[in-house]
């Protein structure tokens, strides 16, 4: 639109023919019109608002970011929806203090959990100030940045694990090698009886040993897990063996284990041995979670995309302030726990293209749910517009 068209039209109204008036007035329209689609059509979210957070203006990737509708809040407060945001502060800054006010990321938990980045600009107008808002959706972003410190700290745990297996490794083989020695020095003692004692203690402290050697290495290979070798399977398989492998100590503890799985089941490409794992950590985490005789609900969901697998207990839940970090390294809620199961379970579900969520509250139980890819994704085709004829 030409800058001061508006006002030079308005001064000389008087003086201009209707006709002209009209073709000027439908001018007006349609740069108006083509503006209203131009800030409808962009990504970036656009809001204008004035005194106490009032709306004027909002374009619909504002809407769809923020939560509302326009015609219903047009007007009326936006404080409830961009609680947190500082736009209080931001209405009554002082245009010369602009220049230190920087970009600022939100996070909004309706109608989806987002994470939007945003500017502000003052709009002096009329005397008074209102506020611009351009909004940008850098959910992904974050998330891209949050695999990367992942990323950062699982290298250092394994920097730590390997340092700590070569120092009790070493230790480790020094021992098996005397011990080996002793047992074979021990033959030649004249007593029998003394003879078969201090075998039996040498044989025992050599198992114990040899235990402890099995433990370190499940313990590198756990956190140094190999890439996994993907074959057509089905979870289901793979969920039966993890729950007869659990079902004594289920029985033992009077739990009410509740499965729910659906007649056709669509196939995955699967490890079935690192899954198995993630299925086992993911059972005996809610195992220890629920008191003896509690429930525990294993159900299977398809989707187009997805095989998703839930284990819901009616455990003691996980706190509050801990729930955004339960896949971090040694993090962890239980007495005895390192910390390391779950960051290992995320690792192996991500190695398998797939996702894993999980939804508590305290006192009330826990959900995780493993989402795995399908092997042939389903294409749903959306019906066909009223009037039009479906594209053959």
């Amino acid at each position: 639109m030409r800058q001061g068209f508006f006002d030079k039209f308005m001064s000389r109204l008087d003086r201009i023919d209707a006709p002209v008036a009209s073709a000027h007035i439908a001018e007006l329209a349609r740069e108006r019109g083509f503006l209203e689609t131009l800030f409808q059509s962009i990504d970036e979210g656009l809001i204008v608002v004035g005194a106490g957070a009032r709306l004027l203006y909002a374009n619909r990737a504002a809407e769809r970011m923020v939560g509302f509708s326009f015609e219903e809040r047009q007007g009326k407060s936006l404080a409830r929806h961009l609680r947190d945001w500082g736009l209080d502060a931001l209405l009554c800054a002082q245009i010369g203090d602009w220049s230190r006010i920087e970009t600022r990321v939100a996070e909004v938990s309706y109608p989806e959990h987002r994470f939007i980045s945003f500017y502000a600009r003052p709009l002096p107008f009329d005397g008074r100030t209102e506020l611009m808002l351009m909004l940008r959706d850098v959910t992904r972003e974050h998330a891209a940045e949050e695999d990367a410190l992942a990323d950062e700290r699982l290298a250092a745990v394994r920097t730590l694990a390997a340092g700590v297996a070569h120092e009790i490794g070493n230790p480790l083989n020094a021992l098996t090698i005397h011990l080996q020695l002793l047992g074979r020095g021990l033959r030649d003692v004249p007593d029998l009886a003394l003879r078969e004692s201090l075998q039996s203690l040498a044989e025992t402290a050599e198992r114990e040993t040899s235990r402890l050697d099995g433990i370190l290495r499940r313990f590198l290979a756990a956190i140094r897990p190999a890439k996994p070798t993907l074959v057509r399977g089905n979870v289901r398989d793979v969920l039966d063996a993890t729950l007869r492998l659990l079902s004594p100590d289920i029985e033992q503890r009077r739990i009410n284990l509740q499965t729910a799985f659906p007649e056709a089941i669509p196939d995955v490409f699967l490890d079935a041995q690192q899954l198995e794992q993630v299925f086992f950590n993911l059972l005996r985490n809610a195992m220890e979670a629920v008191p003896d005789g509690g429930r525990i609900g294993v159900t299977l969901t398809v989707d187009d995309a997805w095989v998703n697998v839930s284990v819901l207990d009616n455990g003691v839940g996980i706190p509050t302030e801990a729930l955004g970090r339960i896949f971090d390294p040694y993090v962890t809620t239980k007495a005895k726990g390192n910390g390391l199961g779950l960051m290992i379970v995320r690792r192996i579900v991500q190695a398998h293209g797939g996702g894993i969520d999980c939804a508590s509250r305290p006192g009330e139980g826990t959900c995780f749910t493993v989402r795995l890819p399908r092997a042939e994704r389903r294409v749903r085709t959306l019906p066909a517009a009223k009037g039009k004829a479906a594209t053959p």
